[in-house]
């Protein structure tokens, strides 16, 4: 008979204690230690004497190890997914043996992205697609939606982990989907599917599967209502790739953003469009994320920001307005809080616009999120658009990083940049006066202006 062992955890980071403890030693969080059993059994026990491929450790004169030169490179091959958007994300395609996590808000198209994939490889590769939510019928509907051919695709409705393990042993597939981690559990920890020890035990052993027999896993998470993906934040460490799915419910264009890649660029993001047949990629990204957009309207600035290799041309809006309490609200959409209330504290500062007597609303465009400070001057441009009401000038684009003097400095990869806006229409282009060096071939052009400027009064002068 096993017996049974009673350990503490962190719901928000998987962080272990002896005891219960009122806030996390290891995140911070209150309330958060919950208590689990475990069942500690011989089996387990035994396990735990090998490494995750699967080697043991008995042997003390038998060396493990090898040389970086010797390992053979022939089997880190690709798995194509046949979506161009999903393999941007990924740097080529899923790497075999690779352990993917895919999280995202529900309903967003996870699922439905994923399926997808299973339909573009379908007759080619062996798919295993393990559902611990849907039943059979309702997986085979999804697919019909989404006109996705059922050859070759294995559907294996079960939460347990140990006959997940079973059967992707038997079918030996190059793929398998795991639809969702937060339901699979494990008959060596008692407590219930979803809890912190049980995605952490579920996920370890996937990584040890992956690792072992070269079949890319890719785990399907939820999401927290904060936006984090559930269960313990080790999970995120543990896998090789971590992508988020972001996008409004309103809009039909959804952003999927790497945030993590052993394999390929991080902060990599691909653009799609949901429509009745599924995920659509949308491969003109600017064209997107400026169609509609208002002209000679104040308070609306182009701007150009880099996401992983990618430039894309956003809109950023702004409006502002005499405060009605007696501390004016900073309310933003996609940008920082915290820097775009510095950036018009610089703007009252320096520029005496009277601001901080106003509630200011900033907002990009089309759901994308950017924390890049080469948005700043584009955040400034709209702001002194909309306060002194006067549009800026037809087909210019905005960009540079804001000091707290008020000076403009240099960004990156301006010639992506400036090569997009060229592409979109775009004939002229404010850029920081330090990038003179660095504008390489952008100089030579003779459709495009380049406008240099040191400092945000400097920008007013030849934006307006």
């Amino acid at each position: 008979m096993s017996k049974s062992k009673t350990k503490f955890f962190c719901s928000q980071c998987g962080h272990e204690t002896s005891g219960w403890l009122g806030k996390c030693p290891g995140c911070g969080s209150w309330n958060t230690i919950v208590e689990e059993k475990f069942s500690k059994s011989k089996e387990k026990s035994g396990r735990s004497q090998s490494g995750w491929t699967g080697g043991s450790f008995e042997s003390e004169n038998e060396s493990n190890s090898f040389l970086l030169s010797d390992i053979d490179m022939e089997g880190e091959k690709r798995f194509v997914t046949g979506i161009y958007e999903l393999d941007r994300v990924l740097g080529g395609g899923f790497v075999r043996g690779s352990l993917v996590l895919v999280g995202g808000d529900p309903g967003i198209g996870k699922s439905t992205l994923l399926m997808q994939v299973c339909g573009k490889n379908s007759g080619e590769d062996n798919i295993l697609y393990v559902s611990g939510e849907e039943s059979p019928g309702q997986i085979r509907m999804r697919a019909q939606r989404l006109g996705v051919k059922a050859d070759s695709i294995r559907v294996f409705a079960q939460t347990s982990f140990e006959a997940v393990a079973n059967e992707i042993s038997k079918q030996s597939p190059e793929i398998a989907i795991i639809d969702s981690i937060q339901t699979m559990y494990t008959d060596e920890v008692s407590s219930a599917p979803g809890s912190v020890s049980q995605v952490r035990e579920v996920a370890f052993g996937l990584l040890r599967i992956a690792k072992n027999t070269g079949t890319t896993i890719v785990l399907v998470g939820h999401v927290t209502k904060d936006g984090a993906i559930a269960g313990p934040r080790v999970l995120e460490h543990m896998v090789d790739t971590v992508l988020y799915f972001e996008g409004e419910r309103q809009s039909s264009y959804r952003i999927l953003r790497a945030v993590k890649n052993r394999f390929g660029a991080t902060d990599e993001i691909g653009i799609f469009e949901m429509t009745e047949k599924g995920l659509i990629d949308v491969e003109n990204a600017s064209s997107a994320m400026l169609e509609g957009r208002p002209i000679g309207v104040p308070g609306t600035v182009v701007t150009s920001c880099m996401e992983g290799t990618r430039p894309i041309l956003i809109e950023i809006q702004s409006l502002l307005s005499p405060t009605s309490y007696g501390t004016p609200q900073r309310m933003t959409q996609g940008l920082d809080r915290g820097r775009v209330s510095m950036i018009l504290a610089v703007l009252d500062s320096r520029l005496s616009l009277g601001v901080s007597q106003m509630d200011a609303f900033i907002n990009i465009v089309g759901g994308i999120k950017s924390d890049e400070t080469a948005l700043d001057l584009a955040v400034v441009a709209a702001v002194v658009s909309c306060v002194r009401m006067k549009p800026v000038k037809p087909g210019i684009i905005v960009f540079g990083e804001v000091g707290l003097t008020g000076e403009i400095r240099p960004v990156s990869n301006l010639d992506r940049r400036i090569n997009e806006a060229r592409r979109m229409g775009f004939k002229s282009c404010i850029l920081p006066g330090g990038s003179r060096k660095h504008s390489g071939k952008a100089m030579n052009y003779s459709d495009f202006e380049l406008l240099y400027v040191d400092s945000i009064g400097e920008m007013i002068d030849v934006l307006f």
